[in-house]
């Protein structure tokens, strides 16, 4: 028996030794789904009960809880996959699996009051006349970017673990494995053509560029098209 065992664990290890087209493989499936190829089921419920904003996590088992300020009222809340938000007419909250603590930003005075967010698996994109606000589901942070005078917002989209979103001046992307907004400038009256986002790419298609958003990298590129 103990024989067997031994010549079971050189098998493994020859299966998965460094090079080995079967490691290869493995290392494969495991960068995607570290990247979020697979989708997600729901993980997450976001409840409010008793004045207190209630995460839970469905696979843990564990509860995230946040008390409602005097004369807070939810406007609107909901959760997908590994992230759910809240929003109140004082502040925008996330949290995400596993985070421990609810993260918050408050609504400035002069600010909107966002009706709603869109969610994705593991990002969460949040619009007012102000601000563009981001929830990071891999780190569980809020991240946010100021909208720029006369800066007029024409899109917006999410996929499972991408956000796009695009100004009359600028692109914005949003990943979960990659800190912050990374953005991405448009030229004088470039015209955005259309916008979408998927599982791990956003693209946005403008009548000079193709301007592709990838997740896993946080990175823009952009195609230029021949124009006739």
């Amino acid at each position: 028996m103990a024989r067997q065992v031994a010549t079971l664990a050189v098998l493994i290890a020859a299966f998965l030794a460094p090079g080995s087209p079967h490691a290869s493989r493995a290392a494969e499936l495991d960068g995607a789904n570290a990247f979020g190829e697979v989708p997600l089921s729901d993980v997450l419920e976001v409840l409010v009960a008793n004045r207190e904003l209630l995460a839970i996590d469905a696979r843990g088992g564990s509860q995230t809880t946040e008390r409602l300020r005097l004369e807070e009222i939810v406007l609107w809340k909901g959760a997908r996959g590994k992230v759910g938000m809240v929003l109140t007419n004082q502040r925008i909250l996330a949290v995400a699996t596993q985070s421990g603590a609810w993260q918050a930003t408050d609504v400035h005075r002069t600010e909107s009051r966002p009706e709603e967010a869109l969610l994705g698996e593991r990002v969460a994109l949040v619009v007012t006349n102000e601000r563009a606000i981001g929830f990071d589901g891999g780190s569980a942070n809020l991240v946010e970017t100021s909208l720029g005078l006369r800066e007029e917002v024409l899109a917006q989209s999410v996929g499972e673990n991408v956000g796009v979103l695009v100004t009359n001046r600028r692109a914005l992307g949003l990943s979960p494995f990659v800190g912050g907004f990374s953005e991405i400038m448009l030229g004088l009256r470039e015209r955005i053509e259309s916008v979408s986002a998927g599982a791990n790419v956003a693209t946005i298609t403008t009548d000079r560029r193709l301007l592709i958003y990838r997740s896993p990298s946080g990175s823009w590129e952009e195609k230029r098209l021949n124009l006739k």
